[in-house]
């Protein structure tokens, strides 16, 4: 259905807002390290190489734009673009540099990170720190985020049906038993004509149609039957049969 693709802006802000402060952090964090001697080599502020490029700002870049299209659109298809090509940066921040070492040797490189005690850091904890920092724990961070985006954007909500409800020319927002559920749901009884089926839940069973306690048949004591003392049926004037004298004989 063409409505179910309009999702809430809301659906993708926080994770949206997060891709986009990680993948800021990861493309710009090789070029701003030097300053506080947390950094690959070059140790130089702002210094450009292929590898800081191709390594870092390309995949935050793709991180920055993903999140962007997770908050601000409107739009699942959009928004699932957004968080899929997030994932994808965050996935180069995990494995380009093994990729591009294996592929094109030594013309793009990380670099080294800078070793040495640092503070109350020793230098094995500085390497560790430097490489989670700059790559894989920016790069997990940012797949973790794209994924959960991505997995948000390809379930069809509550709020999602509603908004594909609104947007259906012809159709009511809402039935008696609830948004979206058509006649014969829960609170709203389904009928067959004119006229509800008996027993169906909108009128009750005695208002259904005429009972015996409406229209009682009529008794024998309003119509008595009439009995022989009303009507007589015989001829003698003190209401017996006159006697029988037999066949009547002419003279003689």
């Amino acid at each position: 259905m063409a409505g179910v693709a309009r999702i809430p802006r809301s659906r993708g802000g926080v994770s949206g807002v997060l891709l986009i402060v990680l993948g800021a952090w990861g493309g710009l964090a090789p070029f701003v390290g030097p300053y506080f001697h947390f950094a690959y080599t070059p140790d130089r502020a702002w210094a450009y190489t292929s590898g800081r490029l191709w390594l870092s700002a390309v995949p935050g870049a793709a991180a920055v734009l993903g999140g962007l299209l997770a908050a601000a659109t409107g739009h699942r298809a959009v928004a699932s673009f957004g968080a899929f090509i997030a994932a994808a940066g965050g996935a180069w921040f995990i494995v380009g540099g093994a990729v591009t070492g294996l592929v094109a040797k030594s013309s793009i490189s990380p670099g080294s990170p800078l070793t040495g005690p640092l503070g109350p850091m020793s230098s094995a904890t500085r390497v560790f720190l430097e490489n989670l920092g700059f790559f894989t724990g920016t790069g997990v961070l940012i797949l973790f985020l794209g994924a959960l985006a991505l997995g948000r954007f390809s379930v069809v909500g509550v709020k999602d049906a509603a908004l594909a409800q609104e947007m259906l020319p012809g159709v009511p927002e809402a039935y008696p038993g609830g948004l979206g559920q058509p006649p014969g749901a829960v609170g709203y009884p389904a009928t067959t004509g004119q006229f509800p089926a008996q027993g169906s839940g909108q009128y009750p069973p005695e208002q259904a149609g005429p009972s015996t306690e409406q229209y009682p048949a009529p008794s024998t004591e309003q119509y008595p039957t009439p009995s022989t003392e009303q009507y007589p049926t015989t001829t003698g004037p003190f209401g017996t049969p006159p006697p029988d004298t037999g066949p009547a004989q002419g003279p003689g």
